[in-house]
């Protein structure tokens, strides 16, 4: 399967997701690629940062010039990390990839934008139908913030966009998680970001935890 990890905002945390998700499908012994084609390259950053210190499973990422039909027989699961820096490659993916999947942090501004990555998907010519996945990311962890909540509510009333319920949080061990070349769940096995990542990853791949 060729996923997707995009949006049209910056900020949003598909890298951090995208890399995390890769630990965890390497460690559960499935053969991912990962293709970063995000001008920002922060993927690739940290798949560098996690070679250097040597930590296991080491991953590969590589770029555009992967974003080709064969690359659906090249690997079980496929991970792509997009950017809108290059509209380009943003469109080649969407016309390869069997789903997106869009974090979405609570604002009104990315909403919007969710919403604009909507109509832009729509209009990309493909063989057969996409599914739009669409999650809480950097949700805020007090519960008297409604922000978190109306955003969710908003992300189920649109339409072509399948809304999943686990959620991340906004918490500090997804930054260190970039720093140190290591995914949440391998710096704090125990901590409430692993268990919300796992819950999401469940979500994301069903087929891997039944």
């Amino acid at each position: 399967m060729i996923t997707i990890v995009g949006s049209l905002k910056g900020g949003s945390g598909k890298s951090t997701l995208t890399f995390n998700l890769a630990v965890w499908l390497a460690l559960a012994e499935i053969n991912v690629t990962l293709i970063d084609v995000d001008p920002q390259a922060t993927l690739s950053d940290v798949i560098e940062v996690r070679n250097e210190e040597k930590f296991t499973p080491t991953l590969t990422v590589l770029g555009r010039e992967a974003l080709t039909a064969d690359q659906r027989h090249t690997a079980p699961e496929t991970l792509i990390d997009v950017g809108t820096s290059d509209m380009d490659s943003m469109r080649l993916a969407l016309t390869l990839c069997d789903r997106v999947v869009v974090p979405v942090p609570p604002s009104q501004a990315d909403l919007w934008s969710t919403q604009r990555y909507l109509q832009l998907i729509a209009t990309i010519e493909r063989k057969k139908p996409l599914e739009i996945i669409g999650f809480i990311n950097r949700g805020d962890t007090h519960h008297g913030v409604q922000e978190t909540n109306e955003t969710a509510a908003a992300l189920m009333a649109l339409s072509g966009l399948r809304f999943i319920k686990p959620r991340l949080s906004q918490r500090t061990v997804f930054r260190r998680s970039f720093s140190e070349g290591l995914a949440v769940f391998e710096l704090e096995s125990r901590g409430k970001a692993a268990r919300e990542f796992m819950g999401l990853a469940a979500a994301l791949y069903p087929h891997l935890v039944s």
